[in-house]
C-alpha cells in the first residue's frame, strides 16, 4: 500500500489490484522518452484568464527509461500487478525489485497529481 490512501479506505484497498489512469496528456521528446504536459495553471478562472496568454501553455515532467515504460502502461485498464509483470519482462533485472520502485513511483505520481485510481474515484 501507498502512503497515500485515506484512512478509511486503506484496509479495503489492495494497491496490486488496483488501476491506475493518467489525468495529463503527454508528448514523446527528442530521445524518444515521454514528457508529461503539466498545465501551468490548474486553477480554472486563473487558467481560463491566463492559460491562453501564455507562450508555453504546460510544463514538462521529463520521464526515465523506467518512466515512460511504466506511463505507457497506466490505460485505465492494467493493473499494477500486471504493470509489474510487463515491466519485468521488458526490463528482467535491471528494474528489480520491481514492485518496490513500481509503487513508489506510482506514489510519487499520484501525489504529484498526474495519475489517480479507478478505485478511489469511486
Amino acid at each position: 500500500m501507498g502512503p497515500f490512501f485515506k484512512k478509511n479506505k486503506r484496509s479495503e484497498l489492495n494497491y496490486l489490484t488496483m488501476i491506475p489512469f493518467a489525468i495529463y496528456s503527454h508528448e514523446f521528446n527528442s530521445e524518444g522518452k515521454i514528457d508529461v504536459l503539466v498545465p501551468r495553471f490548474t486553477d480554472k478562472v486563473f487558467g481560463k484568464l491566463l492559460q491562453p496568454r501564455l507562450k508555453k501553455k504546460y510544463i514538462k515532467a521529463n520521464l526515465d527509461e523506467f518512466g515512460t515504460a511504466t506511463w505507457q502502461l497506466i490505460n485505465g485498464s492494467n493493473t499494477v500487478s500486471r504493470i509489474g509483470e510487463l515491466l519485468t519482462e521488458k526490463f528482467g533485472d535491471k528494474i528489480q525489485p520491481v514492485y518496490d520502485r513500481l509503487t513508489l513511483f506510482l506514489t510519487h505520481l499520484y501525489n504529484a497529481g498526474f495519475i489517480s485510481f479507478k478505485e478511489l474515484e469511486r
